[in-house]
């Protein structure tokens, strides 16, 4: 490994636009899965509201302050460094540290989930053997990026493509079996406002967010200033066909909105199209946490090695492959981190995910605002359309939607994610004392 302080630049081949697309899809969507208990909590035609309607106050609006930054600072570090270049050290620092800690969270509950969907097949996969699966899927993963983009976007376009065959041919024979209105009723009767409102919406926001994250690796991307905009038109389509048609058709031939649940796609294929489309439902959702995982990790580990350049944290972050020229060392510390927590099912802290993920991309949006400020010089190959309202559009419907759903938090929510908030100020400044001088300047 070598110690490296400059951007990275990664030896590997750089990603072409075919496989930013596989990438960013595979990190921000990775097929239908996880929005099933929205149906029960806020019914089926509020569910199917919410994806045509949640991706114009969130992910669209984002993704524009995304690809406006993306082609004025194509820097490793993406939002971070965006952040950091408006606000100053100290939010900057917050918006990498809360982006990277929401990854542990995040990468663990990809690994236990595959390991959960594996449990279909083999029963006896429980205790240890659910942890060592867990263990071992983080494992190759970890190889995989220390590998480079270039791996790790081959490696994410043949899943997604494998995860989005079954799903088509699921919508295919949910359409030939239409014989309900999938939009009744539209809220579940004598369910409490706060749950169809609250929970839905924060589902809502999870499923559509990360369209920012992955300006982390613009280093590592052929002409990220033209690539990353065609990216995120591409894929934010993708994404709300992805949740809403199998959802509808599903809804339309089944007509049992009140069975659905976690994990519930794989049933509803087998319902819609026997027990051969379950199977490879089944495989498909294994898949997706797959390809989730190994997105989840290119995007998030590329944060430490920035900080660690910017002085925040430890120089060894900075160490890189000899071999590929990635961030070896983080990639690496970051991979035992998620193997750690693997050890238990720590998806009903999704939630508080949810509160680090929204204070990043408030920060972004907001970014996007300040820059306009204070360098309106700065050269932007892509300029947020609209002029001034285009802009007020883009940085205030996410801090709306965003206040709303942190507001709605179910009580588990409420009392960790303030405190998963507060840890950033604290870090910030008991590291600042061990901090070395900047090295980056950008």
């Amino acid at each position: 490994m070598t110690s490296s302080n400059q951007p990275l630049r990664s030896s590997a081949k750089r990603a072409s636009l075919f496989y930013l697309v596989f990438v960013m899809y595979s990190y921000t969507t990775g097929g239908c899965f996880g929005l099933e208990d929205q149906i029960t909590n806020s019914g089926p035609g509020m569910t199917l509201l919410y994806h045509l309607i949640v991706p114009f106050f969130w992910c669209i609006p984002i993704s524009l302050v995304a690809a406006e930054l993306t082609g004025a600072m194509p820097v490793q570090g993406g939002f971070y460094r965006w952040t950091r270049a408006a606000f100053g050290d100290f939010w900057g620092f917050l918006a990498g540290w809360w982006n990277w800690t929401a990854s542990f969270l995040l990468g663990s509950v990809y690994a236990v989930l595959f390991a959960d969907y594996l449990g279909f097949f083999f029963p006896e996969i429980s205790g240890w053997k659910h942890y060592l699966v867990s263990i071992a899927l983080v494992a190759v993963i970890t190889w995989i990026n220390i590998r480079g983009i270039g791996a790790v976007a081959r490696v994410a376009t043949a899943l997604e493509l494998f995860v989005l065959a079954p799903i088509a041919v699921m919508v295919f024979i949910g359409f030939t079996k239409w014989h309900h209105n999938p939009f009744v009723p539209l809220i579940p009767p004598h369910r409490p406002v706060f749950q169809v409102f609250g929970v839905g919406l924060a589902l809502g926001l999870w499923l559509y967010s990360g369209y920012e994250q992955l300006s982390t690796v613009a280093g590592e991307v052929e002409n990220p200033q033209r690539n990353y905009p065609l990216a995120l038109a591409c894929v934010i389509p993708l994404s709300m066909a992805s949740y809403f048609l199998p959802t509808a058709t599903s809804l339309a031939a089944l007509n049992n909105w009140q069975d659905w649940r976690g994990g519930y796609f794989p049933t509803a294929a087998q319902l819609v199209g026997g027990p051969w489309l379950g199977v490879w439902m089944t495989l498909a959702a294994m898949i997706a946490n797959v390809s989730l995982l190994n997105s989840t990790v290119l995007a998030s580990t590329r944060m430490p090695f920035a900080m660690a350049q910017d002085g925040f944290l430890s120089p060894k972050f900075t160490n890189s492959s000899k071999r590929f020229g990635t961030p070896a060392v983080a990639i690496l510390f970051s991979g035992c981190l998620y193997a750690l927590l693997s050890v238990n099912s720590m998806t009903r802290l999704i939630t508080v995910y949810v509160w680090l993920r929204v204070a990043t991309s408030l920060m972004t949006v907001l970014s996007a605002w300040r820059l306009r400020k204070t360098k309106p010089d700065m050269p932007r190959v892509f300029v947020i359309p609209g002029g001034r309202i285009g802009l007020l559009y883009a940085v205030g419907a996410p801090v709306l939607m965003g206040f709303v759903a942190l507001l709605g938090s179910d009580h588990i929510a409420l009392l960790f994610g303030p405190a998963a908030i507060a840890i950033g100020p604290i870090a910030y400044f008991a590291l600042r004392r061990w901090r070395t001088p900047l090295i980056f300047h950008g």
